[in-house]
């Protein structure tokens, strides 16, 4: 199958040619026509199925059949949960959008970058408005937007959104917004709340199930290192010499490890950068600008860039540290053997994680061989962990509470 077999006019074939896309992905041939079909989608599947396609194009062909006169009114509005997944919607739709007899003007709102420009931007003509969750709320608090043209809604990354608080937000975006629009749901698991927020946006939706994850696996060769955490380093420097890797993604814990670690490895001469949630919009532009131009040989980042983004040939990503859950590692390793090619991903565990490494495995259903470097095998033991009082209902500390000492020790 083509896209031409999808109804799609000539001014987006012509785009999707230029842009090496030639043939659909599974998730792209079941959403197209259903959208094209007016129907609201309530979508599984993975990052890396080509999901943002499998709207941006659609959306585009329904655009361009009604766009009606004077300056763009907002008929479209894409919701995601990361500025970086934002900035890349609102590329595809600009990118799929090139030869339409009208351009469509594509607005992004993300925070890190300056509110009134953005909502100047959107007054003086918006068409497509991408937008994170966050951002979209302060702008829409200003009162100076109107959404009383809005056709389609959209979620993207659903239930990474959920994780950031969207749940408590979305009877503010609802009351905004028309109530007769096509909406479009797209997620990566479907927990309970996921389908209560579903049943309050979406009406008769065709749910499309894309089951990706043992494609993913079976595309990626994964090697399971043990060793110990201060011999990590030193052990990533020995495979990256003797692989001889030119784009590496490695996962870290948190937001401090990785600035850490980025500057060691650029005192030894690699070109090594860090990117997460502290940098300013600015440096995250730039960074993943020059890591997608091969400027940057290797990245240490958050799970900041777990999810969505599309970066074309990095070799290998190394789990440094373990994802939270389970679901996190297969959105990790599918940064690599993108595109159909096959990818790489090594993690390193210790004594500490081979619990939670096996839980990983059991929930992903794989079972994966160990192995160790000479001269920096695994030593000692697992530390016994001393059982401490049970909790006292009433004193563990709330959320506000949490929040209120790291805005404390920030200021400090």
């Amino acid at each position: 199958m083509s896209f031409s077999t999808l109804n799609l006019s000539s001014p987006i074939l012509q785009a999707l040619r230029e842009n090496n896309y030639i043939q659909p992905t599974a998730i792209q041939k079941k959403v197209i026509p259903l959208v094209l079909d007016n129907h609201d989608i309530m979508a599984k599947a993975q990052t890396g199925t080509g999901k943002s396609a499998s709207f941006v194009l659609p959306l585009l062909e329904l655009w361009s059949q009604n766009i009606g006169e004077g300056k763009g009114k907002i008929k479209i509005l894409v919701l995601t949960p990361t500025r970086e997944l934002t900035l890349q919607v609102a590329e595809y739709f600009s990118t799929f959008g090139k030869y339409l007899s009208r351009k469509p003007k594509v607005v992004s709102v993300i925070g890190g970058e300056s509110i009134g420009e953005q909502l100047y931007a959107i007054q003086k003509g918006c068409d497509i408005l991408v937008a994170t969750s966050g951002r979209f709320l302060d702008v829409l608090s200003k009162k100076q937007m109107n959404l009383s043209s809005l056709e389609f809604l959209v979620l993207d990354e659903a239930d990474k959104m959920l994780n950031l608080g969207f749940s408590e937000e979305l009877d503010l975006i609802l009351e905004a917004i028309p109530t007769m629009r096509q909406n479009l749901m797209f997620s990566a698991t479907y927990p309970q709340k996921m389908l209560d927020i579903a049943s309050k946006i979406t009406q008769n939706p065709r749910e499309v199930r894309i089951e990706e994850e043992a494609h993913i696996v079976e595309k990626i060769v994964q090697r399971v290192i043990e060793v110990n955490p201060e011999n990590r380093g030193v052990v990533l420097r020995l495979l990256m010499k003797k692989e001889k890797w030119k784009s590496v993604l490695v996962f870290m814990a948190n937001k401090r490890a990785t600035d850490n670690i980025a500057q060691k490895f650029r005192k030894r001469g690699y070109f090594a950068e860090s990117f997460h949630g502290d940098l300013t919009q600015e440096e995250r532009n730039t960074t993943l600008k020059a890591f997608k131009a091969k400027k940057i040989q290797i990245l240490f980042a958050t799970d900041l860039v777990s999810r969505g983004l599309d970066i074309d040939d990095i070799s290998c990503v190394i789990n440094y540290d373990l994802p939270r859950s389970p679901a996190e590692y297969i959105h990790r390793i599918g940064r690599t053997g993108r595109a159909g090619k096959t990818g790489l991903a090594v993690t390193f565990i210790g004594h500490e994680e081979q619990a939670h490494f096996r839980l990983i495995e059991k929930r992903n259903a794989m079972k994966l061989m160990r192995e160790q470097i000479a001269g920096f095998e695994l030593k000692g033991e697992a530390m016994m962990r001393e059982k401490g009082n049970a909790p006292v209902k009433g004193k563990k500390k709330s959320k506000k509470d949490k929040l209120r000492e790291k805005a404390l020790m920030d200021a400090q």
